[in-house]
């Protein structure tokens, strides 16, 4: 019996049943170190996932940790109905970072509260429920949020507050216009954002577009598609909010937002952000310039949003970050990973495709056919994990291994981890193989 079996027993019976878990035996993680985490056997692994993306810089941060320690033996809450000088700092660190002119910046406690703030403000300045999203996109389980997300296997209800209406273009290599080369791909998605704006009833409050989708696989347009969309937008008065919970802080490589890839655009109406900011702890927020911000006239407060605590870790996070160029890190070991990993994808069947940018690389697996394999999926996580290495898994069917280690990542880190997900492939390969012929 594995270690951890009756947690998993205890945790399936107080538990939700789709609260899903990883593995046919469950991991209890204990602690970490940088790249590296330990589960309550004493097996340590290397982290390429990072507790979904969000332990950014590294396990154990000594100035996170010591941060988060020091305000914790000061005062651990007080609420925004109190002045909180980390909460200040942050948000002036924040509003400058975002890129958006005379920015406003209210903490969340998740990117889905952020994402469900930003429609809230979005839908309230113009005065229509009508939002345009993306198909195969993620942006939360908040009721509202899954009213907006584009893949079906993380929307549980058709019941919505909003009405969306979801456009073509968040997928590169899947869908009508997946034969056509960049401009034209581009071309085509605009005329169908036009022509869809046609059949809108009236007034459209915004479109909601990750930059790199990110539950969806790390799929991503050609670079200008947003750019593009936006000269659509502005003709009707269209808010653009784009969803960087996944892709901020420099994670992509190239840029600290990934909306800076289409930055002929200018930048957008509203940023949201979330995860990797806290490196752990319990951070969110949305940014949108100020018209957009103080358009709401009822009272609002956030309990938990802004607290002291967290408020001092994703400081101390943020600081680290750009004082390490861990942007620039994300580009140059990133770029080494994918490197390695679409020469690793080039000699296996199973692998159909190897995208990505920085240190957000998304292996997507396919069965001889060429038909999606979340069944290669899955074994090829078992199979990691046995070797010591902790990756994710995405895409709507389930099928793309999903690579994002901490941003601290060592040139050493990304040859061990390429090398073991190499060999969980192979085995993941020769697993299917076997089940064909049995």
């Amino acid at each position: 019996m594995s270690p951890a079996a009756p947690l998993r027993d205890r945790h399936r019976a107080v538990m939700p049943s789709w609260l899903a878990l990883y593995y046919d035996e469950p991991l209890e993680l204990t602690h970490g170190e940088g790249r590296h985490v330990w589960d309550a056997s004493g097996k340590r692994y290397l982290d390429f996932f990072g507790g979904i993306l969000t332990t950014m810089t590294a396990h154990a941060l000594p100035e996170v940790t010591k941060a988060v320690s020091e305000q914790a033996g000061r005062i651990l809450h007080t609420s925004t109905l109190y002045l909180d000088r980390h909460m200040v700092e942050l948000a002036e660190r924040v509003a400058s970072l975002s890129g958006i002119p005379d920015a406003r910046v209210f903490f969340t406690t998740s990117g889905t509260e952020a994402n469900d703030a930003a429609l809230l403000l979005a839908t309230t300045y113009r005065g229509s429920n009508q939002i345009l999203a993306m198909r195969n996109s993620y942006h939360g389980r908040s009721f509202s949020t899954v009213g907006v997300t584009g893949n079906t296997s993380w929307s549980p209800t058709s019941l919505s507050p909003l009405q969306t209406l979801y456009v073509h273009g968040g997928v590169r290599g899947r869908g009508p216009y997946a034969h056509l080369d960049d401009r034209r791909f581009i071309e085509a998605c605009a005329a169908d954002l036009e022509d869809m704006l046609g059949q809108a009833h009236g007034t459209v409050a915004a479109l909601i577009a990750e930059p790199v989708q990110g539950v969806g696989g790390f799929t991503a347009p050609p670079d200008g598609l947003y750019a593009a969309f936006r000269e659509v937008l502005e003709r009707h008065g269209i808010l653009w909010i784009t969803d960087e919970v996944q892709t901020g802080w420099g994670r992509t490589g190239d840029h600290l937002w990934g909306w800076q890839a289409h930055a002929a655009s200018g930048p957008p109406d509203l940023l949201t952000f979330a995860k990797g900011i806290g490196n752990g702890m319990s951070i969110g927020g949305v940014v949108a310039r100020a018209d957009v911000m103080n358009c709401l006239e009822a009272n609002s407060i956030s309990t938990f949003g802004g607290s002291p605590v967290t408020m001092a870790a994703g400081l101390a996070n943020l600081t680290y970050l750009i004082e390490h160029d861990l942007q620039g890190n994300a580009r140059r070991v990133g770029g080494l990973l994918l490197e390695r990993l679409r020469a690793i994808g080039a000699g296996l069947t199973v692998v159909h495709e190897v995208r990505g940018r920085g240190l957000m690389a998304g292996v997507e697996l396919a069965g001889r056919d060429g038909s999606p394999s979340p069944r290669a999926a899955a074994r090829t996580l078992e199979h990691a994990r046995e070797l010591g290495l902790l990756i994710g898994k995405g895409g709507r069917e389930g099928n793309t291994l999903r690579v994002a280690p901490p941003m601290t990542l060592t040139v050493a880190e990304a040859e061990e981890g390429a090398a073991i997900l190499e060999e969980a492939l192979r085995r993941a390969q020769q697993d299917l193989a076997a089940e064909e012929t049995s």
